[in-house]
């Protein structure tokens, strides 16, 4: 096993690219996705985040679950620190405390995954980490704030719901879809993202 300090110095990439991910994405997560007219139910940030979820995973693969949450760790703080400053503070702290509880479960589920088809512990720990990421991040940042109400249903049958909701009902339907999209690249890098080491048991 690496000692801490030669560990970090090699998941240099990772943390990079994880904080690159998350800031990008608090940035987008202000901005509703417009076209097709889903404004008042979807932002931006549903399609950049869940790389996230990929470069956890690969250093999963890579170094082992030791190592993916040294990264979570590592990436919390620096995504926290970085998204305090090009955003608001109540969506940098939700953003925080949805990034670590949604990808240190991520890492659990996946190494638990890992023996099994290759696809399935990627799928099922991403689909698992933005359940719970996607749920914590809208309650916290927009529950109270976005007080706007909007209108759902079919004729004879409708209610009322904030519309923060739809935000992160239709963000998690995005999320799924990206799940599924993330195999292609995670399935590509198989053969070149090789595991450094036999993974223990978390």
């Amino acid at each position: 096993m690496a000692r801490p300090g030669v560990e970090m110095k090699r998941l240099w990439w990772p943390v990079a690219a994880m904080m690159t991910v998350v800031v990008v994405s608090n940035i987008a997560v202000q901005h509703p996705f417009t076209p097709w007219g889903l404004q008042d139910y979807l932002t931006w940030g549903a399609f950049t985040y869940p790389v996230a979820f990929l470069v956890t995973d690969l250093t999963n693969r890579r170094f082992g679950a030791s190592a993916a949450r040294r990264l979570v760790a590592v990436g919390f703080l620096l995504a926290v620190i970085a998204s305090a400053i090009v955003s608001e503070p109540r969506i940098a702290a939700a953003s925080g405390i949805a990034f670590l509880s949604g990808q240190l479960l991520d890492v659990s589920v996946f190494n638990r995954l890992r023996r099994l088809a290759w696809w399935r512990a990627p799928l099922a720990s991403g689909l698992v980490g933005s359940a719970i990421d996607t749920a914590l991040f809208f309650s916290l940042a927009f529950a109270g704030a976005v007080t706007e109400v909007a209108i759902y249903g079919i004729p004879g049958f409708s209610f009322a719901a904030p519309v923060w909701v739809a935000w992160a009902v239709s963000d998690f339907a995005v999320k799924v879809m990206m799940a599924l999209l993330m195999l292609m690249p995670y399935g590509a890098l198989l053969r070149i993202v090789l595991p450094v080491e036999q993974p223990r048991k978390a």
